[in-house]
């Protein structure tokens, strides 16, 4: 299962990465953390369509964003477009927090591998907030 980091949370898969090898994850599980750049999408995309591409190419969108302002925002998205089969959305609770609480950063990253590791209970989900 593959993760899209949503735009402004590239430096957060640095920390990410990083709390997942120190806990031997990344011995057990493979969970790219793909950048809109390593998908060649614009940083302006709308919401919606990120959405749609996540869903469309079977990735978790790993974001901080919690945002309703718009016919395009992710949670207007989600009411939206959800069904029983889509993917979850992950949303950090805090953000920068993973960049400053190593503690807070290995729950996060622990909470992720969960939910990979069990992503048929959590089709449908819409959102779901980490950690």
């Amino acid at each position: 299962m593959k993760t899209l980091l949503d735009h402004n949370f590239r430096k957060h898969r640095v920390f990410l990465y990083s709390s997942l090898e120190k806990e031997g994850w990344l011995d057990l599980i493979d969970i790219p953390m793909l950048t809109f750049a390593d998908i060649g999408m614009p940083k302006e995309t709308s919401d919606r369509e990120v959405w749609r591409y996540v869903q469309n190419h079977q990735l978790i969108l790993l974001t901080a964003n919690r945002n309703d302002d718009g016919k395009d925002s992710l949670e207007q998205t989600i009411q939206d477009e959800n069904s029983p089969t889509s993917l979850p959305v992950l949303t950090v609770g805090d953000a920068d927090r993973i960049l400053q609480d190593n503690f807070y950063c290995k729950q996060c990253a622990e909470r992720i591998i969960d939910i990979v590791m069990d992503i048929e209970n959590h089709l449908g989900a819409g959102r779901i907030y980490i950690p």
